[in-house]
């Protein structure tokens, strides 16, 4: 249940930035992708409990997210460069000497942003379906970018981003669409994918990619549709200090889709001697 975790708030780098945390020890921070709707809870209540009798866990709203701050877009650039600065701030202002991040999506694309910009923050890095390759706008992605803010739009993203065998319950739907709506969560969504769309999608170069000198695990659903599991490869190629561990049956939501595996994979990766 949400109420099991208390609201708790830190400035990142002028962004105030919301999040829930649970447990002690190594701090390991989770990042959502940007799907509309998405946020720290949402995102991740299946695998917090999983994770949390191990770890310090601390899951993020990113910028324009949740309960995090949606600063105006005339003044505020909603750029993969904010949301680097964003997660650094977070952990800088917790006070994190270094932490582990499980980055999903777009989330990925900041673990990767930090790990090259702020090697001594970060310990560890899991991208799990990472955005980071240009892959362009692929038809997978379009009813994501192109999001319609109706309750079929939003069964439609879901779709997108879980295998054609996944149940969509009524809940997870209801729930997403209902945050999406919210007036200034989708001022800061159409910002964000407009910047996305103009960039033509979320990439790096393959040059900046190579300088992650972290250990990184790459994971991935063997069914997603957004990043396809050849993206993947490409990852653990260009990624000096790789692994790999991918899923079968599972697309794009390996926290929602088999949280214990997601889970256990994580454990395992972060508590390896690397």
């Amino acid at each position: 249940m949400r109420s099991q975790y208390a609201s708790k708030f830190v400035d990142a780098a002028g962004v105030r930035t919301h999040y829930i945390e649970a447990g002690k020890g190594e701090p390991v921070i989770l990042i959502h992708g940007g799907g509309a709707g998405a946020e720290s809870y949402g995102n991740w209540n299946r695998v917090i409990p999983l994770l949390a009798p191990h770890f310090r866990v601390i899951a993020i709203d990113m910028v324009g997210f949740g309960q995090t701050a949606k600063p105006d877009g005339a003044s505020f650039t909603y750029s993969q460069s904010a949301r680097n600065d964003q997660l650094i701030g977070v952990i800088e202002g917790l006070k994190l000497k270094r932490a582990s991040i499980v980055g999903n999506s777009m989330g990925g694309a900041t673990g990767i942003g930090v790990a090259v910009k702020r090697p001594d923050l970060v310990s560890k890095l899991i991208l799990m379906g990472s955005a980071g390759l240009n892959v362009g706008i692929s038809e997978a992605l379009k009813p994501i970018i192109h999001y319609d803010f109706t309750r079929e739009g939003m069964v439609k993203l879901i779709r997108a981003l879980t295998t054609d065998t996944f149940k969509i319950d009524d809940t997870l739907v209801d729930e997403r669409y209902q945050r999406s709506l919210d007036p200034e969560v989708r001022r800061a969504y159409h910002a964000t994918m407009a910047w996305v769309k103009e960039q033509g999608g979320l990439f790096y170069d393959e040059g900046f990619l190579g300088k992650v000198g972290v250990p990184t695990l790459i994971m991935n659903g063997k069914l997603d549709k957004v990043v396809p599991l050849g993206i993947a490869l490409k990852f653990l190629d260009i990624i000096p200090r790789s692994w790999a561990y991918f899923i079968p049956d599972c697309g794009h939501w390996a926290q929602i889709e088999h949280p214990e595996d997601f889970a256990g994979a994580t454990r395992t990766f972060l508590q390896a001697a690397h």
